[in-house]
């Protein structure tokens, strides 16, 4: 038989946690972030925040950053590699000709500044890094560099 501790307003603190975390929910929506979850916001969130969608794969001998930047031009990309294991992808997204507000219906499209900063999963070196641009998205690829490992030093 199992005993278990009884304690006289369980029920209560469960129902007020539960309260609670449907309204930091509702508040924060369920990342954490400070728009509502859904609808136009969610969809916008990563320009709003000036990101964009990362994907990083790692082979033997290099590390490849896929990064996805619609409506930017490749003059407009730079790509930089803070240290040996951060690299950073930044662009612009200019403005169309300034228009007045009238007759649009929607208008859900921004423009600004886009910055990633990106941990990779290994140390690299910009030593025959390469970078190419197409259609929108950005490939990098970047040498693996060997990690020394500590030696042994003998004592005398």
């Amino acid at each position: 038989m199992v005993y278990r501790r009884r304690y006289p307003f369980w029920w209560t603190w469960r129902d007020f946690d539960e309260l609670m975390t449907e309204m930091e929910n509702r508040f924060w929506g369920p990342s954490g972030r400070l728009l509502p979850a859904g609808g136009i916001a969610d969809r916008m969130l990563p320009a709003l925040r000036g990101e964009f969608r990362v994907d990083v794969r790692e082979h033997d001998d290099e590390i490849i950053v896929v990064a996805d930047l619609p409506g930017v031009e490749k003059e407009d990309v730079t790509v930089t590699l803070v240290n040996p294991s951060t690299l950073e992808i930044s662009s612009e997204r200019k403005a169309e000709k300034e228009e007045k507000e009238e007759g649009y219906y929607m208008r859900e499209r921004v423009s600004g500044s886009l910055c990633r900063t990106v941990a990779l999963p290994h140390d690299v070196t910009d030593s025959g890094a390469t970078a190419s641009f197409k259609n929108g998205v950005l490939e990098v690829r970047l040498k693996k560099i060997e990690i020394r490992r500590g030696s042994s030093i003998k004592v005398d």
